[in-house]
């Protein structure tokens, strides 16, 4: 059994158990295309200059503060009818029931594609972190955690877990067209159900982890435990690292071609 169908599975026996133990689960469908999952949200989604940046006193729930426990990681799979498309399952209270607290998160994005492979996982697992694209919604700089922020704004709009669900789906699909079908999961029933989600995605990390030892391996790049460049300190560095690794494999190339003529 390949690594990530080991993970589903376990997912899969997760969300069943909760519902098993009488933990409220509601499930959403709808439609997956990109137009579709857009139309009629009552926040705008997409790349735009706005910086995201949800005050205190401006919150209505947040996400996933590390005092409380957070966990979020990524599936994939090259069998598209193994994920649920366009299915979003919510265990536990929804944003809208929710003012003023601070929730426990989980999220699981589970994505298909019969084109997608292994060296597409590590810019599918950066994209969950996509949320400047989100209005309303501000994600904290927590490396393979979602500690967020719903604004008050957005919530009098009426943004749900269906919106983010929608706008997160939309993003994927929009970014990545070799998904042919995306999934999400989201947990806010209880720390306790948020640390057992965490135990299956120790298991992800690991697999990530082993991705990027071979990125580093093939091309000289290095590990970033950051996903949302943005907001992380070391942006100018990274940027000047790159470009520095750009030069110096032109200039590689210079002399091999030098010491060939």
């Amino acid at each position: 059994m390949k690594a990530y169908e080991i993970h589903l599975a376990r997912v899969r026996e997760y969300a069943e158990a909760r519902k098993k133990q009488g933990r409220t689960v509601r499930e959403i469908h709808g439609d997956t295309r990109p137009d579709e999952l857009l139309r009629g949200l009552p926040v705008t989604v997409g790349s735009q200059d706005r910086t995201g940046v949800i005050l205190k006193e401006d919150t209505f729930v947040e996400l996933g503060n590390p005092s409380v426990a957070s966990s979020a990681f990524v599936i994939w799979s090259d069998d598209p009818s193994v994920v649920e498309d366009g299915r979003i399952t919510l265990i536990g209270p929804d944003i809208q029931e929710s003012e003023g607290e601070s929730l426990p998160f989980g999220q699981v994005i589970i994505v298909g594609g019969s084109d997608l492979k292994e060296e597409h996982y590590l810019d599918l697992e950066r994209t969950q972190y996509a949320s400047d694209q989100i209005e309303g919604y501000m994600l904290r700089s927590v490396p393979r955690r979602v500690w967020s922020r719903v604004s008050k704004e957005a919530a009098a709009r009426g943004f749900s877990f269906e919106t983010l669900g929608r706008a997160l789906m939309a993003i994927f699909r929009q970014k990545h067209p070799l998904i042919q079908s995306t999934e999400i999961i989201f947990v806010t029933s209880g720390k306790e159900d948020v640390d057992q989600l965490d135990e299956i995605a120790a298991g992800v990390r690991k697999f990530s982890g082993e991705l990027r030892r071979l990125v580093r391996q093939d091309d000289g790049t290095y590990e970033c435990t950051e996903y949302n460049c943005s907001t992380c300190d070391n942006e100018a560095v990274c940027n000047a690292v790159r470009e520095w690794i750009v030069l110096r494999r032109k200039k590689a190339a210079m002399e091999a071609e030098e010491v060939g003529s």
